[in-house]
């Protein structure tokens, strides 16, 4: 398997140096050369298999020519060991709780397959890999807490001061040894940018790895599929289409559900529920795509004013619009519905949701008013207790600390105050 720059299908990588170099010498995204669809069979006995067993079918074809057999069953074995389970909570409308790993966060999957990935490619390798990351909120936290301890590797992760949750930041900034931590003034466009520029950057480069552990990583990006396999797992019995509705910032949650449809799972639909950050319900709208600065949410991790992710998802669609149009419908929604809608789920159906949650169910319920037969999937993608100050100020609730989040609230802060990039680079140069 090959993997195509998608700013210029002629420059090409294996799978391994896709992972390692992160994003294209063109600054493109990586994109698989093609996607084979996993046979009717599989799907049709997807209950009788583990959850170990569909992800080593769906990931098997992209990975093969650099990871052996039996080192990728490792991987997935160490990726995966908490559950993703399905529960409905009024009819055909159910919720995929995907923050049972140790950050409590979606993202654990994706950076601890990551994390394994990189671990393997660089046994052996005399020069240390930098990971270089930004985050909205969760991503921080995941990745550090995949790569903390990995030989050969050290973490460098970006996050806007002032604009992540409490937890979050004490989920990245207070783990030590190969990790550390940039406080950065301004907003997360501000350091996804640094790390797009650190990467094109050839006095850094030259001396340096780097690789990156955003979605726009293939390994960061590909494996989030599985879970979306696990949730048709448990929903095929309903016999009715299925929709998922993903809280969406930058995109790679929802493409890689779609590249799982890619792969033959029955799905009928798409959904992207997003915040205030509006750029992908107005191209869907009017089929202009037009950036804009990120604006603050209390669904942060969400916060994107150009989100990377989009691209590979116009990719699958050859950049047809309409084609598009058939699979995924995008909507907006405020704070204030947001926090309405907490408080309506709760009251009704005694389920606490954390607020991209919240924006997924309005999502998914928009769509289901002209489609009202299907069966309504929405990811929850972060515990609630990660929003701890919104719950309880719109639920009037405290929900119960768990064990994974008790272990870093005491534990001090550490990190490096930046303003621009200069200071991002010097720092780089010299570690």
């Amino acid at each position: 398997m090959r993997f195509y720059s998608l700013n210029n299908p002629t420059i090409q990588a294996s799978f391994k140096e896709a992972v390692i170099a992160g994003i294209a010498p063109d600054k493109g995204l990586y994109f698989p050369e093609s996607i084979t669809p996993l046979s009717a069979d599989f799907f049709e006995k997807l209950d009788e298999l583990s959850d170990h067993e569909i992800a080593f079918r769906a990931i098997h074809q992209f990975v093969k020519e650099d990871i052996p057999d039996v080192d990728l069953k490792t991987i997935i074995k160490n990726t995966l060991d908490f559950d993703f389970p399905l529960i409905e909570i009024e009819d055909n409308v159910a919720v995929l709780e995907l923050f049972h790993g140790p950050t409590m966060a979606f993202k654990d999957v994706g950076a601890r397959f990551m994390a394994n990935c990189l671990g393997y490619f660089s046994k052996g390798e005399k020069q240390d890999v930098t990971v270089l990351v930004a985050t909205s909120g969760d991503t921080g936290g995941a990745v550090a807490n995949g790569f903390l301890g990995v030989d050969g590797v050290k973490v460098v992760i970006l996050y806007p001061s002032g604009k992540v949750s409490e937890i979050q930041e004490k989920q990245l900034t207070t783990l030590g040894e190969n990790i550390e931590a940039m406080e950065v003034d301004g907003v997360f466009d501000d350091c996804q940018r640094m790390v797009k520029t650190a990467f094109l950057d050839k006095e850094i480069t030259d001396c340096k790895q780097l690789t990156s552990a955003n979605s726009i990583n293939v390994a960061r990006w590909l494996p989030q599929l599985f879970y979306f396999l696990f949730a048709y797992k448990q929903a095929k019995a309903k016999g009715k289409e299925i929709v998922f509705s993903v809280p969406s910032g930058n995109f790679g949650n929802i493409c890689a559900g779609m590249v799982a449809q890619k792969l033959g799972m029955p799905v009928k639909h798409f959904v992207a529920s997003t915040n205030a950050n509006n750029v992908v319900p107005k191209f869907m709208a009017n089929g202009v795509y037009e950036p804009v600065p990120s604006v603050a949410t209390i669904s942060n991790a969400m916060d994107v004013g150009d989100p990377s992710n989009f691209v590979r998802i116009r990719e699958l669609y050859q950049n047809n619009l309409d084609t598009l149009r058939n699979n995924l419908s995008s909507y907006s929604f405020s704070d204030k519905t947001t926090k309405t809608t907490m408080e309506k789920v709760h009251s009704e159906a005694g389920y606490v949701l954390d607020p991209h949650g919240a924006v997924g169910y309005l999502g998914l319920k928009e769509y289901q008013k002209e489609h009202p037969n299907t069966f309504g999937i929405f990811l929850e993608t972060a515990h609630p207790v990660k929003f701890l100050d919104v719950v309880e100020e719109t639920l009037g609730i405290q929900p119960k600390i768990p064990t994974q989040i008790l272990q870093v609230m005491d534990k001090e802060k550490k990190s490096h105050k930046i303003s621009g990039y200069e200071e991002l680079k010097s720092y780089l140069m010299d570690s």
